[in-house]
């Protein structure tokens, strides 16, 4: 998994789909201001937000842009179910969130949720600079997520 040659730039279909499909309810928050909104509060973290940011374009681009044609061609269903499941959770934390919900739980779940995503999918497809991307986003994204609205 961790051997730079068995890696290649190509497009992975999959990881542009898990991508947008996350981004997709950032998209309506960005127009449609949720009741309670928290999450438009200024940042006391700016710079771990930029560090963030950087993950997440690393990210991005590696999950569509990076095969490893070692990993074989399928995907274990387990690593599937994850996807799956944080999805899900992820999009029950934002319908939460625009009922009214912007306690500790929901926040945590916008937070961890599309990061478990990324790392089932990346691991899922041996993708290890976007497993690294994956794990750099989550560190930043949690941290700043406590700090900004859970202290």
């Amino acid at each position: 998994m961790w051997n730079i040659k068995t890696y290649r730039f190509g497009f992975d279909p999959w990881g542009l789909g898990l991508f947008l499909l996350i981004m997709l309810p950032n998209f309506v928050w960005f127009a449609l201001p949720a009741p309670n909104d928290i999450l438009r509060a200024e940042s006391a973290t700016p710079f771990l937000d930029t560090a963030g940011q950087v993950f997440q374009i690393a990210l991005a681009a590696a999950l569509c842009g990076v095969v490893n044609p070692a990993r074989g061609g399928s995907v274990k269903r387990g690593w599937a179910a994850g996807v799956v499941l944080c999805l899900v959770l992820y999009l029950a934390g934002w319908a939460a969130y625009y009922a009214g919900a912007a306690g500790t739980v929901v926040v945590l779940i916008l937070c961890l949720a599309p990061c478990g995503a990324f790392l089932f999918h990346s691991a899922a497809r041996k993708n290890a600079p976007a497993l690294l991307a994956a794990g750099g986003f989550a560190a930043c994204h949690l941290i700043s997520t406590i700090v900004n609205f859970i202290l």
